[in-house]
């Protein structure tokens, strides 16, 4: 009688460990402590600007002479019917700082967007193209960082004249050098994966590839460096309207606030103080949400 065959137990296998990969998004996103707290304060503050017209208690534009730089809550003279006190023409500071974060957060992400769209589009063809389109651009950037932002900007709303939209769009067209280096590097590292060479052995064109297989795998450099420049835009309107360049009255623009109250900055500081400190706070929740999105959207925390 003829035996039968040993039975070869097979191979246990492990079951799958419960790495950082497999963990849900928002588990993810809670364990990178400076995404969540900076994406956090963000969200925040863009809520309490879309609610501006039903968060606000009064019209940011309203005057009333009767309660000229009337203080804070916290102080003795203070009043709930006005919790962050009104400024110099008695309009109320809660309102305006409230309307303030829909323009300061509109600067920022128009600004991102236009000069995002032209220097993505720069850095795709320099770092794609090579050659003598590489030459191109790295000349035009080259000649962009030796014009400062600040004095450029100075000189074209002093001549032009200051508004919101002339703001952005002078910001939009100095911001892009940045976008066009980054975007440029980006892209001469995965132009040479073995994707991009299938893709052009199969026969695709340049377009259909720069779209579907090389602007893909470079978005995460993209919106990284578009929180820093929406940040660094929103600095250069406060600046710009300290000035007197920048965003005109009656626009609750926080720098515009800041530079209103430098008159009175020793007998009601908080007029500079609850701009200034709003201002800070929302550099601060984009910087540490692009630091973020830095590490979060790496190779190894996407894998």
């Amino acid at each position: 009688m003829a035996s039968l065959p040993p039975v070869i137990a097979s191979p246990t296998v492990p079951p799958p460990q419960g790495g950082f990969g497999r963990r849900p998004l928002w588990r993810r996103v809670l364990a990178n402590h400076a995404l969540s707290v900076g994406g956090g304060l963000l969200l925040l503050i863009m809520l309490l600007a879309l609610f501006a017209p039903w968060l606000a208690p009064h019209d940011p534009y309203v005057q009333d002479l009767a309660y000229r730089n009337a203080p804070p809550i916290w102080f003795d003279k203070g009043t709930w019917l006005h919790p962050l006190g009104t400024d110099q023409l008695g309009r109320d500071y809660l309102s305006r700082l409230l309307y303030g974060a829909r323009i300061s957060l509109i600067i920022g992400a128009s600004v991102a967007l236009i000069s995002g769209i032209i220097g993505t589009t720069m850095g795709l063809l320099a770092g794609y193209f090579g050659g003598r389109t590489d030459m191109v651009v790295s000349f035009l950037v080259t000649t962009r960082l030796a014009m400062p932002v600040i004095l450029v900007a100075l000189a074209t709303v002093a001549i032009v004249g200051g508004s919101l939209g002339v703001v952005i769009l002078v910001l939009g067209l100095l911001k892009w050098d940045r976008f066009a280096v980054v975007m440029r590097g980006a892209t001469q590292q995965v132009r040479t994966q073995e994707y991009v060479a299938a893709a052009q052995a199969a026969g695709a064109s340049t377009l259909r590839i720069v779209m579907t297989e090389v602007l893909p795998n470079v978005i995460p450099h993209l919106i990284v460096i578009a929180t820093l420049e929406a940040a660094s835009a929103i600095l250069l309107e406060a600046a710009l309207s300290f000035l007197g360049l920048g965003v005109q009255p009656p626009l609750p623009s926080w720098g515009l606030m800041i530079s209103e109250a430098k008159a009175y900055m020793f007998f009601s500081f908080w007029l500079i103080a609850i701009p200034g400190t709003a201002l800070a706070v929302l550099i601060f929740a984009i910087n540490l949400a692009g630091d973020g999105l830095h590490h979060f959207l790496t190779p190894e925390e996407r894998a």
